[in-house]
């Protein structure tokens, strides 16, 4: 829920000193607790505190639970300022500013919501900042650089604020990235596509113009992982085909797949697919970075039971691509009852459904890590 006016007069003047547990089981108890110390002023200083609590947000920011919640993360946002380093960007639903933070150079920022505006000027004091509607440009040879609301009251919303069509009508002509969900329709966009990642987790999908690519790629899948960063383009070649299991499963990172990248992905790291029509990939080793699973052996659906049992398996990682069962309902039927640790992996290859019986999760260092 947004702040009012008063309301973050009294934060931005108040230390806010309070000790709150910021969980489901806690709420009763936080909002007693803060209402005692703060009156009516007590669901906001929570509200904050949510925020802050997030992990997005430098110390001492100021937000609200929806804005952090939108909030690029910070690799992502970093990649993004490298993109467009030496350029004047106009942050055009800047919102509390959490982009503004790792451009350089010229950062102009707007928004409709006021009280979004002035979170934005204490978070960043000294940066330029204008309310003014996404969809009528007020800034020259800029960059314009939006995250369309994706949320609203907390929950996520069908269509964007503003409509994404709109805005790249009313801005057409300049450069333009565009923040979307990961699992955007991006097929008609005439431009480059880039899907990140972080930790595992696709986290935006964001819309360039062919003018800020760098070169002919149309698709980009960039991957941060603890301690390293990986970047994928269509410009690789993807010239491979199905073939028997190696050694090893590959599961893709998210943003491979949602980039459409999966093969570039497999001719790049020697690997080959376990069918044409699903986006696992096999081979005799895992990529550097990545996580893969050795094979034990490859099973029947039907028979899957019987094998783990065989193996003792107790416990179980469970991905599924191509068939329709549900991991959680799948693994409550098997009723393990060994002390092994396994994965399976269920994809259909061909006609049927095949289910490969695996060692647990096996990640691959990087090279000097």
């Amino acid at each position: 829920m947004a702040f009012s006016s008063k309301e973050l007069d009294f934060l931005a003047h108040t230390d806010i000193d309070i000790e709150l547990g910021l969980t489901k089981k806690s709420a009763l108890a936080d909002a007693q607790k803060a209402r005692a110390a703060y009156g009516d002023y007590g669901r906001a200083v929570i509200e904050l505190l949510q925020a802050r609590a997030s992990g997005k947000l430098p110390d001492g920011w100021f937000a609200d639970h929806d804005a952090a919640q939108q909030a690029t993360a910070a690799p992502v946002a970093r990649e993004r300022a490298r993109r467009l380093a030496g350029r004047f960007v106009h942050d055009v639903t800047c919102s509390i500013g959490t982009e503004a933070r790792f451009i350089d150079g010229e950062w102009l920022g707007s928004d409709l919501d006021p009280i979004r505006l002035r979170m934005a000027a204490l978070n960043l004091p000294g940066r330029w900042l204008v309310r003014a509607d996404a969809l009528h440009p007020v800034s020259r040879d800029s960059v314009m650089v939006a995250d369309p609301a994706r949320r609203a009251g907390g929950r996520r919303i069908r269509e964007t604020i503003p409509p994404l069509d709109e805005l790249v009508t009313a801005w057409r002509g300049h450069p333009m990235a565009i923040k979307c969900a990961p699992g955007i329709d991006y097929s008609q966009w005439d431009g480059l596509v880039s899907v990140s990642s972080v930790a595992g987790g696709v986290k935006e999908t964001c819309l360039y113009t062919a003018d800020l690519a760098e070169g002919d790629e149309r698709r980009e899948a960039v991957i941060h992982q603890a301690g390293f960063s990986d970047r994928l383009t269509d410009l690789l070649d993807d010239d491979v085909s199905a073939g028997s299991p190696g050694r090893y499963i590959v599961d893709p990172d998210g943003a491979i797949v949602r980039a459409g990248l999966v093969r570039h992905f497999a001719y790049r790291e020697g690997l080959h697919m376990l069918d044409e029509h699903i986006a696992y990939l096999t081979g005799d080793r895992i990529p550097q970075g990545y996580s893969g699973f050795e094979i034990l052996e490859a099973v029947p659906l039907k028979k899957l039971r019987s094998a783990l049992k065989a193996q003792r398996a107790g416990s179980v990682e469970i991905l599924v691509r191509g068939v329709d069962i549900d991991p959680d309902r799948l693994r409550k039927k098997l009723k393990l009852t060994g002390d092994q640790p396994r994965a399976v992996v269920i994809a259909r290859i061909g006609d049927s459904a095949t289910a490969f019986v695996c060692l647990p999760r096996e990640h691959a260092a990087r090279a000097g890590l």
